[in-house]
């Protein structure tokens, strides 16, 4: 079954990615899952489980093969982050945040730039993260401070980008800049900075509620001089590059709610079939029984429309913008309440560490935040649906 047909996702998934599917919960089953509790409780980067998926070739499986990825579409991609997500939040931000980083390049980078970058992300020798957030900048990207100026052939950056995933870790950032404070986001570009480059640091790590295997830091540019050809794509169509690039990435978010609430049902699930209260499980409650059904009707409808997303964005539809907000924002929507249904299951022991749903419902939190709020999504959508009509 080809992704060019529009029903592909929809009604079966086509037989190699159900052995996609299979091949990654293997991994995390065995690689993945085991060190997740720790990975949260110690707020350590998961590398365990970046080497199982480096090795099994899932940590960057979008990269082209052109550039020694495993060229996997965009379904294939989401169904990698999700099983990786239903074992691992944290760990489900090693694909999620190499495809984020590196997809302006995909999208808008010179083949120069592609053949430097991916080839070190596809072997597993780098990460790749983004940087658009700034202090006084979230929801309004468009108001960013950080600056960039052209100095014969090298462009100088200097300001601040927060709230980036996998800073400090990742070796390559794809940071957004003004380079014509005139202009607005027609005045943005985008860029390659390398970690080593002189004038780069970090700030602390944050410490947050959920994810917490997965360092988010600032990211300071005091000065940092880099050549002219890092530039992704045309100077001033940056910010462009950057709302495409959440079309398909916001996905990716969609996935990785799909895996945190699916783990969560699947532990909730098992948990009621074995605790007996009044003499008999309380699966064989009606009550437990239509919050399972509830649980799991909602996320059979965040999965259809997630995977319908990743096949409008392996195409590139016009109607991409409205199909990836909706798919992040009902499907972390989705996963917010499921998790938490999970943990009201559990009762008592869903509110501890002895157990992973406490840790689910955390982790399930930030997917209505990041990569646009959810408010910010029903805004993208009103304004697709208004534009149409």
């Amino acid at each position: 079954m080809s992704l060019n047909n529009p029903d592909f996702a929809v009604y079966e998934l086509p037989e190699e990615h159900q052995t996609i599917r299979e091949a990654v919960r293997a991994v995390c089953d065995g690689k993945v899952a085991p060190h997740a509790a720790e990975v949260d409780e110690k707020s350590v980067f998961p590398q365990e489980a970046y080497d199982a998926l480096r090795a099994s070739d899932f940590h960057a499986p979008h990269i082209p093969t052109e550039y020694g990825g495993a060229g996997a579409d965009a379904l294939a991609t989401a169904i990698v982050i999700e099983e990786v997500a239903r074992a691992c939040a944290s760990s489900s931000l090693i694909p999620a945040v190499n495809k984020l980083g590196t997809m302006p390049l995909l999208l808008a980078g010179s083949d120069e730039l592609k053949q430097k970058y991916l080839p070190p992300v596809a072997r597993g020798d780098a990460m790749f993260s983004y940087c658009l957030s700034e202090p006084e900048a979230g929801s309004d990207a468009a108001s960013m401070k950080t600056r960039a100026v052209r100095d014969g052939d090298f462009w100088v950056l200097n300001g601040a980008k927060r709230w980036i995933t996998n800073a400090g870790v990742s070796e390559y950032y794809t940071v957004f800049a003004v380079t014509d404070p005139e202009k607005r986001s027609k005045g943005i570009s985008a860029f390659v900075v390398e970690k080593g480059d002189e004038g780069v640091s970090f700030g602390a790590p944050e410490h947050k509620l959920g994810i917490k295997g997965s360092p988010t830091r600032e990211v300071y540019f005091d000065n940092v001089r880099i050549p002219a050809d890092r530039i992704i794509g045309v100077e001033g169509e940056g910010f462009k590059t950057a709302m495409r690039t959440l079309d398909h990435t916001r996905v990716t978010i969609a996935a990785q709610a799909l895996g945190i609430a699916q783990g969560a049902l699947d532990y909730a699930a098992g948990y009621v079939k074995e605790r007996k209260q009044f003499g008999k499980p309380i699966a064989e409650f009606q009550g437990v029984q239509f919050m399972l059904a509830d649980m799991a009707m909602k996320l059979e409808a965040a999965r259809q429309i997630t995977y319908a997303a990743a096949g409008k964005s392996e195409r590139g539809d016009a109607d991409l913008t409205f199909f990836g907000a909706a798919a992040k924002c009902y499907a972390s929507d989705a996963a917010m309440e499921i998790t938490t249904d999970a943990v009201q299951l559990l009762g008592g022991y869903g509110y501890t560490k002895d157990y992973p749903l406490e840790r689910m419902m955390r982790d399930a939190k930030i997917t209505q935040i990041y990569e646009g709020t959810n408010q910010v999504q029903r805004v993208v959508m009103a304004r697709q649906v208004l534009a149409r009509s």
